[in-house]
């Protein structure tokens, strides 16, 4: 299911901010399994399964969104200048393929990459900064690009692809949190007719932007616990072995620290108890539990953590990815599968006696 869901899910394009089409896909799979939801204002899409009132309730969520650009000015002659939204990585964007998604339907392009024949020997190792890049669509004229729909702040994503790889792995556009989506409702099916606390999954917005889109939703539902789906870095390729022991394939893990470091003065340190309850719920079900703590990754559990009179229990749970950020990211889906039973275990663990208290 987690392989159909997820290819499905990396093929939409989704910019932060203009979700709406990754939350109509989410929502028909709720609809088919007979789970209400809703939207908020921003676009944050949650559901709740009612459950035992003694016990603490509990928000899983991730984010639908993707990082990419806006169309920031269509020159004269048709090509077309980026503002990057999101953390793009700079040296990683000439020739890539994009999508314009205009209001008239999506567009192909490409980030132009000066000719290989044309460039001098002082270019070659060059990085150029975004906002000197450009877009080539085919447009002869700003005006034939206009016609087409393309106008200032039109969203561009990467362009939509999957690609199978070796064993059970896949690399995509935007596994960084289509992913993520794909365990969340792969939870949901899961938990439909089980005893457990109160369950609220929410499909975030906005997290690539300002990691503070799904704080209406967390507000409005108030969770005792904020369980928080998102990537781990994998760090089993040669330039990132010296960061940590997290390995592709080698099953889901927690997060034990992470901080920005790049001038927001924010990160998680999560609740003990949530950590005992993954590494008990781990060994009970025979998974192997992965570790990270990383500075330089901060995801939208950041903020939740202190909302409320006495603040949320918290804890980031994840899978290994590798290449964060890029065009293509690649994912074992044998992780996802762990990830998912995971956290279906830890659920069935939450009792009555399971304090919060610091």
């Amino acid at each position: 299911m987690i392989r159909e869901t997820l290819t499905e899910l990396m093929l939409i394009p989704g910019l932060s901010g203009h979700e709406t089409r990754v939350a109509r896909a989410i929502a028909g799979h709720l609809d088919r399994m007979g789970l209400a939801h809703r939207s908020d204002r921003l676009g944050n899409l949650s559901c709740t399964i009612p459950g035992d009132p003694a016990l603490p309730s509990v928000m899983v969520f991730t984010h639908m969104d993707q990082l990419g650009f806006v169309v920031r000015k269509v020159e004269p002659n048709g090509l077309i200048r980026l503002e990057r939204l999101g953390g793009v990585p700079e040296r990683a964007l000439p020739a890539q393929a994009v999508v314009l998604c205009t209001d008239k339907g999506d567009l192909p392009g490409i980030i132009a990459n000066k000719s290989h024949h044309a460039t001098g020997p002082e270019e070659k190792y060059k990085v150029l900064p975004y906002a000197e890049l450009y877009v080539d669509a085919g447009f002869a004229s700003a005006a034939e690009a206009q016609a087409a729909g393309v106008r200032i702040g039109t969203p561009v994503t990467y362009l939509p692809r999957v690609l199978d790889l070796a064993g059970a792995r896949l690399a995509g556009t935007s596994v960084d949190d289509r992913a993520g989506c794909a365990v969340l409702l792969a939870l949901a099916a899961a938990r439909i007719g089980k005893p457990g606390p109160t369950l609220h999954l929410v499909w975030s917005v906005q997290e690539e932007f300002n990691l503070r889109g799904v704080l209406p939703a967390a507000t409005a539902l108030a969770p005792d616990i904020a369980l928080q789906i998102d990537l781990l870095l994998a760090c089993d390729t040669p330039d990132m072995t010296h960061r940590g022991d997290v390995a592709l394939g080698g099953g889901p893990g927690i997060s034990l620290y992470s901080f920005h470091g790049r001038g927001t003065l924010n990160g998680v340190i999560p609740h003990p108890a949530l950590v005992q309850l993954a590494e008990d719920a781990a060994a009970g079900g025979g998974l192997a539990l992965q570790r990270s703590a990383h500075t330089g990754a901060l995801t939208d559990l950041s903020y939740i953590q202190f909302m409320g009179p006495e603040g949320v229990a918290c804890l980031d749970v994840g899978f290994p990815m590798r290449y964060s950020h890029s065009a293509l990211e690649v994912v074992d889906l044998a992780d996802l599968d762990g990830l998912t039973r995971l956290l279906d275990l830890m659920l069935d663990r939450i009792t009555p006696d399971l304090s919060l208290t610091r």
